[in-house]
């Protein structure tokens, strides 16, 4: 997992990445809980619960290059499906391609399961 990141930035950079991965996941979690509710259309709710773990994982930055593309996937795959290019679901896929490129940063779960190791000889 490391070799996908060439830094995980720490200080202002690090909460730049962290507001970015608030503001891909808060919508896929907080946007899609009505929907949630109300429909029955088998593949509309499991979308729905891949939107909301792909939201999770962002917010605790966990597997966040996987889950920014699953993002980019999931809004770019709303946008073709509906057939309205909204800006909303364009600004959300690019955020999840700038999150897939640069990383989870310093204060996320993947940095303190991945993160560069300094070893004191």
């Amino acid at each position: 997992m490391q070799r996908l990141f060439s830094i995980f930035p720490n200080s202002w950079p690090g909460c730049g990445i962290l507001c970015l991965r608030l503001a891909a996941g808060l919508p896929l979690v907080l946007g899609t809980t009505p929907q949630f509710a109300s429909d029955s259309h088998a593949l509309r709710l499991a979308l729905q619960l891949v939107a909301h773990g792909v939201g999770g994982l962002l917010i605790i930055g966990l597997w966040t290059p996987f889950a920014a593309a699953l993002q980019l996937i999931l809004e770019t795959w709303i946008a073709i499906s509906t057939g309205v290019l909204d800006q909303r679901h364009t600004a959300s896929a690019v955020i999840g391609l700038s999150l897939a490129m640069l990383g989870p940063g310093a204060w996320s779960v993947d940095a303190r399961l991945f993160g560069r190791r300094r070893i004191d000889v």
